[in-house]
C-alpha cells in the first residue's frame, strides 16, 4: 500500500462535464467490450413516481453526450451538500465505485448506488465499524476515502480514510463480526512523504519515505511565480499494469463565474514520476494513460482500451472550477467489468 502523508493528503492503496481537460506533453486494460469506460457522475434526475429516490446521469469518458441511466439512487446521495463531513447526510468519498457516506451512529457505510454497471435492483451497503478518534486528533473532516481492491466483499481488501490531521484509519470489511479500525497517527504529517504499510508486520511502525524532485529547473522562473501564488493539491495515482506511479501537483486560483459565483480555475499541472527511492522525477510524457481527478480516488487508464479517448492527459472532475458547491457526488468512476449471464 502507499500514502502520501502531507497535511491535506491523498490516498493510494496499491493493489491495485463539466470535466476539464489537461494535455501532458501503457497499460494494457482488458478489452472495451468486457469493461465499463469511465465515467463521471453528472447529477441524478428526481424519479417521476417517487420523491426518495432518483435516476443517475453520467458521461462516459469516451463520449461527448451525458447518458441517462435507468438505476435508482436514494434521496441522501444527491441531496446538496456544500461541506464534505460527517455529522450532515451526504458522501465523503468514493473508491473503485463505491460511494462512502456517514451513518449518525458513527459508522460510514459503502455503497455501490453511483456505480452504473452494478445491479439496479439490487444494491449493496456496507456498513464499516465505528469509528474511533484517536487523542488530540479529529474524525469530523475526511480528506479521502480509499479501497486496496475493487470490491469491500473481497477477503483481503483494506479500506482506508484519511482525516484532516495525523490521523489514519484502516479496516478489512470482509472480516465481519472482529472487523475493526486499525488507527494511526502520522507524527509529523508535513512535507511529501510516502508511507507503506503491512497491517502483521508494520502497524505500528509503517514504512515511511521523504519525497525528493527532481527535473524542476524546467520551470522558468515566471511559472514558478504563477505556482507560488496558487493553493495545491496532490494526488498519487497508480498504474497497475505498467508499474508506475504518478504524484499530481494541481495549482488553482479563485476566480468568478458568469453569475459571479467564486469558482477555482486550475492554473497549471505538475506530473512527477516516483520510484522505490523517493525520487519525484518531473515529466510532460505519461505515454498512452489518461489520469483521472476527482473527489473520488485517483486512477488511471490506457487511452487504447476505450475508442474515443486521447492519450496522455489528465481529465479534471471538479465542481469548484464550475461553480457548484452544492452537487454531492463529484466522482470519476473507474472502468467497471461487465457481467454477462
Amino acid at each position: 500500500m502507499s500514502l502520501l502523508l502531507n497535511q491535506p493528503s491523498k490516498i493510494c492503496l496499491g493493489k491495485r462535464v463539466l470535466a476539464r481537460s489537461s494535455s501532458l506533453g501503457s497499460d494494457s486494460f482488458s478489452s472495451s467490450l468486457q469493461q465499463t469506460p469511465p465515467c463521471a457522475i453528472i447529477s441524478v434526475s428526481p424519479c417521476p413516481y417517487a420523491d426518495e429516490i432518483g435516476n443517475l446521469n453520467i458521461k462516459n469518458a469516451n463520449e461527448r453526450s451525458v447518458t441517462h441511466v435507468e438505476k435508482d439512487v436514494p434521496g441522501e446521495l444527491s441531496c446538496p451538500l456544500k461541506h464534505f463531513r460527517f455529522g450532515i447526510l451526504g458522501t465523503i468519498g468514493s473508491a473503485h465505485g463505491w460511494v462512502a457516506t456517514p451513518q449518525e451512529d458513527g459508522r460510514v457505510r459503502l455503497q455501490d448506488d453511483l456505480n452504473p454497471a452494478a445491479s439496479y435492483t439490487d444494491p449493496k451497503h456496507i456498513s464499516l465499524p465505528p469509528l474511533v478518534t484517536l487523542p488530540y486528533c479529529q474524525t469530523q473532516l475526511v480528506t479521502n476515502v480509499s479501497m486496496s481492491s475493487s470490491s469491500p466483499e473481497e477477503e483481503n481488501c483494506v479500506v482506508a480514510i484519511k482525516f484532516f490531521g495525523p490521523q489514519l484509519s484502516l479496516c478489512r470489511p470482509a472480516a465481519q463480526s472482529n472487523s475493526e479500525w486499525i488507527n494511526i497517527r502520522i507524527a509529523n504529517p508535513c512535507g511529501h512523504l510516502i508511507g507503506s504499510w503491512d497491517l502483521g508486520e508494520h502497524k505500528d511502525h509503517p514504512k515511511i519515505q521523504m519525497l525528493r524532485f527532481h527535473n524542476l529547473a524546467e520551470l522558468t522562473m515566471s511559472k514558478l511565480e504563477i505556482l507560488h501564488s496558487c493553493s495545491t493539491s496532490e494526488h498519487l495515482v497508480e498504474s497497475q499494469t505498467i508499474g508506475e506511479t504518478f504524484l499530481i501537483k494541481c495549482f488553482r486560483k479563485t476566480t468568478r463565474s458568469m453569475l459571479d459565483m467564486p469558482k477555482m480555475k486550475t492554473e497549471a499541472l505538475l506530473v512527477f514520476k516516483l520510484d522505490e527511492e523517493g525520487n519525484a522525477v518531473y515529466t510532460e510524457d505519461i505515454g498512452d494513460l489518461v489520469i483521472f481527478l476527482s473527489r473520488a480516488e485517483p486512477f488511471c487508464v490506457p487511452a487504447s482500451s476505450f475508442p474515443g479517448m486521447y492519450p496522455n492527459r489528465v481529465e479534471i472532475f471538479d465542481v469548484d472550477e464550475i461553480g457548484n458547491s452544492t452537487f454531492n457526488a463529484p466522482y470519476y468512476i473507474p472502468p467497471q467489468n461487465i457481467e454477462h449471464s
